[in-house]
């Protein structure tokens, strides 16, 4: 894989300057990814980051599983994780799970406990998020909080044992109720769950929160470097707070960046995984969905993916980042690698009626006019043959340049034809065409004795390929997205309301056609790609086709307006 390394960043500058000053002698990095839903688009940017800037500097990244909350994890997402990270070509130096830990974050816990830094609260969630305060008001002390060291140890370690029931008991940093950063007002650090863990079974029914967990992490792995997105950025105080108050012997230091928002795209797991147990869409690799796996079922390539994220660099600054600059960069993967064939997607039967009947020719056709390596294929033509409906008009406007009575138009690689009458059925809809064709135009011919202005794509039609065609538009409608900036481990307010991005859904997302391919698609399997002239770029599709019987995902259209920036 190429490694273009990253734009020229702030983070970068940081390691460069870690380095030379001998803060780090090497870098280390993670990915920490919470097995509780399918990897998205953002994803694929933190990704890039955390591996391409270890690979830069000769440094490694783990590949770490934040699995403290075993109500919404599952092997499922572990296993898709892994999946994704090395389809986007990465690899990665170890593979931990925060639930490896679970026995040092307790030690850490009573070590809080033993310094009066933390106590056991019988407050219930809801107390506890009415306790809490505003942004304006400071919070109020739980009646709880002066417990004596002896009795939060006792009760922590009952707690431990199982004695107490789901929500009885939590324990709580002891922090500063009045601090103007809410997360420094005595955020729960562990909670009791009697749960089985994917990981450790039905060894512990008290788990750390993600905000505890997270640091003591890092410091265990000795990462340098915790890089994660700007909604961590009020995180950060607490993330050192646990760091020093724990004794770790590590001591990581975060840095935020601007995540990636993508216009129409929803990428709150939360929201996708309603999608998913809704209905909405027939899986977490459905192909509207911006899942890394999605993507992959729809088509894109982890090059095309790899060169998106990249040109949004990294910085500071949140941004909403058109849809059009992820589809401009599949286009130029793919344009150069894939054949460009003929298809039709709405067929209108053509009968060529001074055509020889029963007789069969074969044109030798170019797989890329852009990419003579990528050679010839024949493609065979008869009496019928099929074009797009929408290539025929009775009542044409002005400059229609396709098909109409008395009309004469090139078929792609092979002949003029004129149209000279057609056939309705009883609803009055045109469902058949009679052409003639001038044996004199022959493609490759020379011929110069006339031109016309139009040139159809078709399929023949004794010898084409029945296929469905799955074309798509943005699952959301709206010109933006609801753009959630959820943070990892951080439970929704129970009072939140149900998430309006379900108004916005789109019901023209997805449309099912039945059409026709050459015959040389007949044996495509999925992941094969093509560019079928005036429609698009099509991948075949995993989960539907089957073996001569293909359906094709669009990737995405074949023009767009969008325009790189200029690298300097």
């Amino acid at each position: 894989m190429e490694n273009r390394g990253t734009p020229s960043n702030f983070i970068k500058n940081v390691i460069t300057e870690d380095l030379s000053s001998g803060k780090v002698k090497e870098v280390v990095t993670r990915f920490p990814p919470e097995p509780n839903g399918y990897l998205h688009i953002g994803h694929a940017k933190a990704i890039w980051i955390n591996f391409t800037l270890a690979d830069e500097f000769g440094g490694k990244t783990h590949l770490r599983f934040d699995d403290t909350n075993p109500l919404k994890e599952d092997t499922e997402y572990v296993n898709s994780i892994q999946e994704d990270v090395k389809w986007l070509g990465y690899e990665w130096d170890e593979l931990r799970f925060a639930s490896d830990y679970f026995g040092e974050m307790y030690e850490r816990a009573e070590l809080l406990i033993q310094k009066g830094k933390a106590y056991v609260d019988d407050l219930t969630a809801d107390q506890i998020r009415e306790h809490r305060g505003t942004l304006t008001e400071p919070g109020v002390n739980s009646p709880y909080r002066e417990r004596t060291i002896e009795e939060n140890l006792d009760l922590f370690r009952r707690m431990r044992a199982g004695e107490f029931k789901d929500g009885e008991k939590v324990l709580r940093a002891k922090i500063d109720m009045s601090s103007p950063n809410i997360n420094l007002r005595d955020p729960v650090i562990y909670r009791i769950s009697h749960s089985h863990h994917h990981n450790t079974g039905d060894a512990w029914c008290i788990y750390p929160m993600y905000a505890f967990a997270h640091p003591i992490e890092d410091a265990i792995e000795h990462v340098t470097h915790s890089l994660c997105s700007l909604e961590f950025e009020d995180q950060r105080p607490f993330y050192d707070w646990v760091v020093a108050e724990c004794e770790m012997p590590a001591s990581p230091h975060q840095y935020e960046f601007g995540r990636l928002n993508l216009a129409q795209t929803v990428t709150s797991k939360r929201k996708l995984k309603l999608l998913v147990d809704e209905g909405h869409v027939d899986g977490w690799d459905d192909p509207r969905m911006p899942t890394i796996s999605g993507l992959r079922r729809r088509g894109y390539t982890p090059e095309a993916i790899r060169s998106f994220v990249h040109e949004t660099g990294i910085s500071k600054s949140q941004g909403l980042v058109d849809l059009q600059m992820l589809e401009h960069f599949i286009r130029e993967d793919l344009k150069l690698t894939v054949p460009r064939t003929m298809s039709v997607l709405r067929p209108l039967k053509v009968v060529i009626t001074n055509y020889p009947e029963g007789q069969t020719e074969w044109f030798e056709i170019e797989n890329n006019v852009e990419n003579e390596a990528m050679g010839t294929r024949q493609i065979p033509f008869s009496r019928e043959i099929y074009i797009e409906r929408d290539d025929f008009m009775e009542n044409p406007p002005n400059k229609y340049f396709r098909l109409f009575p008395g009309n004469e138009v090139r078929l792609k690689n092979a002949y003029f034809i004129k149209c000279t009458d057609f056939i309705k059925d009883e609803n009055g809809e045109v469902v058949e065409l009679h052409c003639t064709y001038d044996p004199e135009t022959k493609s490759g011919s020379g011929f110069t004795g006339r031109k016309v202005k139009g040139t159809l794509h078709w399929v023949d039609a004794g010898q084409a390929v029945p296929a469905e065609f799955r074309l798509y538009e943005p699952l959301i409608s709206a010109e933006e997205a609801d753009q959630e900036a959820e943070v990892e481990g951080m439970e929704p307010a129970a009072d939140k309301p149900e998430p309006s991005f379900l108004d916005q859904l789109n019901p023209k997302s997805i449309e099912i056609l039945h059409g026709f391919v050459e015959p040389g698609l007949k044996d495509s399997v999925p992941q094969d790609k093509f560019q079928f002239f005036r429609h698009g770029y099509f991948n075949v599709d995993s989960r539907y086709s089957t073996p001569g019987h293909p359906v094709f995902n669009l990737i995405v259209s074949l023009k767009s307006s969008f325009q790189p920036a200029k690298q300097g």
